[in-house]
């Protein structure tokens, strides 16, 4: 094998890829339209009506009323229910009223990975632009709700009616259940994502000498 066989124009940065490009935005359109299609069928049907949100009654309104209903049961054991919750904070509820700061921090990882695919992925490494595009996916998908109605729509509730052992609380919330938080699919979209780059950063800092990212995605 000669030099080159490992040249740069053999693998060429992401940028200049049409692949590279329609591995990324593909992921990201269809996360973004399922995230978004999930959350309009959700508030359209969970609580038995359909919820109707007004940007300037939900914006800064923590305690904006929902319809009250008991959810639906979407799979047995307990494993998964259909709960609606305004979110007013980021993932699972953290920094409730920091809405303007969510926006900045989302606008601005937007442009982290954009830079990332432009600047440091080359064209075969498949897996880091499907992580990127979840990534995108994830956030531009709750950057549409904050924009649109003022708070994210959260209707996935984990393990309800499960409860920790010996009565324990997590910090900063009442319930006892082991997953009280409620969420969405751009938040899974979000960790998923960031999930997979973690996994290639970590093999590659294991193996420096081996693009492992780029041999995975071959």
């Amino acid at each position: 094998m000669t030099d080159a066989d490992h040249s740069p124009a053999i693998d060429p940065p992401a940028w200049r890829s049409p692949v590279a490009w329609a591995t990324m935005l593909g992921v990201f359109a269809a996360g973004v339209t399922i995230d978004i299609a999930t959350k309009y069928w959700a508030f359209r049907t969970v609580a038995g009506q359909p919820v109707d949100l007004v940007y300037e009654e939900v914006v800064g309104n923590v305690g904006y009323p929902l319809p009250r209903h008991e959810g639906v049961r979407a799979l047995p054991f307990d494993l998964l229910d259909f709960h609606l919750v305004l979110n007013h904070g980021a993932v699972f509820g953290i920094g409730q009223r920091r809405r303007m700061v969510f926006v900045l921090f989302t606008l601005i990882a937007i442009g982290v990975a954009f830079t990332v695919f432009a600047r440091w992925s080359r064209a075969s490494q498949r897996w880091i632009h499907v992580g990127l595009g979840l990534i995108l996916a994830g956030g531009i998908g709750n950057l549409y709700d904050r924009v649109q109605y003022g708070a994210v729509r959260d209707f996935l509730h984990m393990l309800p009616r499960w409860e920790l052992p010996f009565g324990w609380r997590w910090p900063g919330n009442s319930s006892g259940e082991v997953f009280p938080w409620v969420f969405n699919v751009a938040d899974v979209l979000l960790l998923a994502g960031m999930g997979i780059l973690l996994v290639l950063l970590n093999r590659t800092e294991k193996d420096p000498g081996k693009d492992s990212a780029t041999e995975g995605a071959r």
